[in-house]
């Protein structure tokens, strides 16, 4: 096969595998009931006049399925990471013993499961625009190609649709997983 479509085999397969990725840690944020100290991946922190994430300031723990600690490496900081985590507006209500931040997850409601669902097909579908772009630009690439013939090219195309398909099933696979997990109590 020619270098030019191996070339751009192998760069669609990146980029759909970059789809996934991003699916997967869009997943992590979507929280399914249980504690995970992926819920504060998105909380940043005013650390010394910089948005820091919290991550990189505090140890966050998960004692038990409904407990979430943040434990500050600067016991001053205490104050920011309380402020951090109510601006991030994830719904959760952090108390402060004076050594560390304890928030309490609130058990799901219906509505709000049905809430994450949906938000989860979102994620989903926005993945798979990414992975119907990825086969776009390939086959927009194959076609510039005037040195192969056309068998070739189809061949490559029917090759990125192969691609696409199998790319596809692994986020609906995806979706499936974190929809049971968001519905099951």
């Amino acid at each position: 096969m020619n270098e030019d479509i191996i070339f751009i085999l192998d760069s669609t397969k990146e980029a759909m595998g970059n789809a996934i990725k991003h699916l997967e840690k869009q997943f992590a944020n979507i929280r399914a009931g249980k504690a995970s100290p992926a819920m504060l991946g998105s909380v940043m922190v005013n650390y010394y006049g910089a948005q820091t994430p919290l991550s990189q300031i505090a140890n966050i723990n998960t004692p038990d399925g409904r407990t979430i600690t943040v434990q500050p490496w600067e016991k001053k900081m205490i104050q920011e990471i309380e402020k951090g985590i109510q601006i991030a507006n994830l719904g959760f209500n952090p108390m402060n013993n004076g050594d560390l931040i304890i928030i309490s997850v609130p058990p799901l409601t219906e509505e709000r499961r049905r809430e994450l669902a949906k938000q989860a097909k979102a994620e989903a579908e926005d993945a798979k625009i990414g992975v119907r772009s990825a086969r776009k630009d390939a086959n927009t690439e194959i076609k510039k190609l005037s040195d192969v013939s056309e068998d070739i090219q189809k061949s490559a195309e029917n090759e990125v649709q192969q691609l696409t398909d199998k790319y596809v099933k692994k986020i609906d696979e995806a979706l499936e997983v974190k929809e049971k997990e968001i519905m099951t109590v």
